[in-house]
Order: structure tokens, then C-alpha cells, then sequence
């Protein structure tokens, strides 16, 4: 039954079964693919467009096969410093990549705002100078 319905549909179908066309090499770039790096930072921006926060700015850039991503205090009046983070091929291949990322980026904000600490209590030295 399938067979016949498809042979009714190219009775139908007065086109060819086969193009040909010649191929002219100034339009053969058009037709190249994105290399994995490309699609890899495309997908990572894709997914730091999705998040929007008061203090800081994302961005990601290529680093070799992977992606780095940017994380930049949006006040340049305050003397904080930028994180940096590295995502893999593998996290960035991975089928559940959208969980993985967010987790990846929590675990740097937390990173982030702990190594923006002027002082803590681990900073005995500098108290007791300080008399605190």
C-alpha cells in the first residue's frame, strides 16, 4: 500500500528524481558548514542571552576547542576583578549541556563573589594590625 501511494505521487510529480547543476567555486562558501568551535560559542551565548543580573555582565569568546566564558562587575568604578571560566568540548557536546552550564555558572558566580572578599575572618594577621 505504501509502495503504491508513493508510486502515485511521483506519477504525479513531473520533476526529475535528479538535479545537476554546475557548481561555481565563488558561491561553494556559502554552502560550507560552521566549524565546532563556531557552533560550540553560538550555543553558549545562546544560553548567557538567557540570563540577565544587576551586578554582572556574560560574555564568552573561543579558547581552542572549547569556550571561555566572561563574567565582568558592570560598575568599572568599583576595583573588582573579571572571571574567566573554561567550558569544555565534552560539557559542550553533552546532550544535558543547558543543566550542566547552569551549574557551571552558579559554581563561578559563588567562586566569583568569594574571591571579591576584601577581608575574612581567615585574615588574622591583618585584624590584629587593623585592631579588629
Amino acid at each position: 500500500m505504501l509502495h503504491e501511494a508513493l508510486h502515485g505521487l511521483l506519477r504525479v510529480c513531473p520533476c526529475p528524481l535528479r538535479y545537476s547543476f554546475p557548481l561555481r567555486p565563488d558561491r561553494l562558501q556559502s554552502f560550507a558548514m560552521p566549524d565546532a568551535s563556531q557552533l560550540r560559542l553560538d550555543r553558549v551565548t545562546a544560553q548567557l542571552r538567557l540570563y540577565e543580573h544587576p551586578l554582572l555582565n556574560f560574555s564568552a569568546r573561543a579558547k581552542g576547542d572549547g569556550v571561555e566564558v566572561i563574567i565582568k562587575f558592570k560598575d568599572a568604578s568599583i576595583p573588582v576583578h573579571t572571571y574567566y571560566f573554561d567550558l569544555h568540548p565534552r560539557d559542550l557536546d553533552d546532550a544535558q549541556f543547558e543543566w550542566g552550564f547552569q551549574r557551571q555558572l552558579y559554581d563561578a558566580l559563588h567562586d566569583y563573589f568569594v574571591e571579591m572578599f576584601i577581608r575574612t575572618p581567615q585574615d588574622r594577621k591583618d585584624r590584629q594590625q587593623k585592631g579588629l
